[in-house]
C-alpha cells in the first residue's frame, strides 16, 4: 500500500478531507491492479465494492436486446464507479472493463457505509456527484433522442472530452479514441455514420483525427455549435 494520499485528493468525493483523514481512508481499502481488457465488474453481478481509478482507463457498457456493447461512458484517473450498488443494495448495472492496464483503490462496503457515517462531507459530495451524473445522463438521453446524426456524433464526442480529454489552449485532445463501431453504440448509430460524420467534421476544420488520436480544435466554439 502506498503512504501517499495524492490521488485520493483529487477524486471528488474525498477532496474536501483533510490530510489526517484521508490516511484513515486509505487505510479502509487496498489497491488491485487490472490488466488490459480485464473485466473489473460484471453487469447483474452483486456489488460489494467501491472502486477508485488511481492509474489507467476504463469503459462502462451494458449490453443491448440484441447483445451489442453500448458504451455508457469512459472513465480516467479520479473518476470512481460501483457507488449505487453499494448503497441501493441491487445488482451492478452495468459492466466495467479495463481499456489499459490499471490501477485500481477498492474500498468494500462495509468500510465505505462507515466512511460516508463518520464523514458528512463526503456524504454531501457524494450526493453532488450523483446528481451531476444524472444531469449530465438527462442531457444526453436528450440529444440523442433529439438530435441528427451530426448531433449525436458531436454529443458523443463532447462526452469523451470530457470523460477522457485533456485540454490545452482551447485544443481537446482525446488518446485512444474508441473503435468506430463502439463510437457507433455511444451514438446509437451506425459506424458508417460515425466514419462519414468524423471525416465532414474534420474537412471543416473542426477536428484533427491521426490514428487512434482526436483533436478537436476550438473547444468552446464545438460545444455552441452542438450542445
Amino acid at each position: 500500500m502506498t503512504d501517499s494520499t495524492n490521488f485520493l485528493a483529487n477524486v471528488p468525493i474525498f477532496s474536501d478531507l483533510d490530510k489526517e483523514t484521508l490516511e484513515k481512508v486509505l487505510k479502509s481499502g487496498m489497491l488491485q491492479s487490472y490488466k488490459k481488457n480485464s473485466v473489473v465488474l460484471s453487469e447483474e453481478e452483486a456489488g460489494s465494492a467501491l472502486f477508485v481509478i488511481v492509474e489507467g482507463k476504463l469503459k462502462v457498457s451494458r449490453s443491448s436486446g440484441d447483445e451489442k456493447e453500448v458504451i455508457l461512458a469512459m472513465l480516467n484517473e479520479s473518476d470512481f464507479f460501483g457507488e449505487m450498488s453499494l448503497l441501493d443494495g441491487d445488482a451492478r448495472s452495468a459492466t466495467v472493463t479495463a481499456i489499459e492496464d490499471s490501477k485500481l483503490f477498492v474500498i468494500q462496503r462495509t468500510e465505505f457505509l462507515d466512511l460516508l457515517m463518520k464523514y458528512p462531507e463526503v456524504s454531501i459530495a457524494l450526493l453532488t456527484e450523483l446528481t451531476k451524473r444524472f444531469r449530465a445522463s438527462s442531457a444526453k438521453i436528450k440529444a440523442l433522442s433529439l438530435k441528427d446524426a451530426e448531433g449525436k456524433v458531436a454529443t458523443v464526442m463532447l462526452q469523451l472530452a470530457d470523460d477522457i480529454g485533456k485540454i490545452r489552449q482551447g485544443i481537446v485532445e482525446i488518446d485512444h479514441l474508441p473503435y468506430q463501431q463502439e463510437l457507433a453504440n455511444m451514438a446509437g448509430t451506425s459506424r458508417e455514420t460515425i466514419s462519414r460524420t468524423l471525416h465532414s467534421f474534420a474537412k471543416k476544420g473542426l477536428i484533427e483525427l491521426d490514428g487512434s488520436r482526436l483533436r478537436i480544435i476550438d473547444y468552446e466554439k464545438f460545444k455552441e455549435m452542438f450542445e
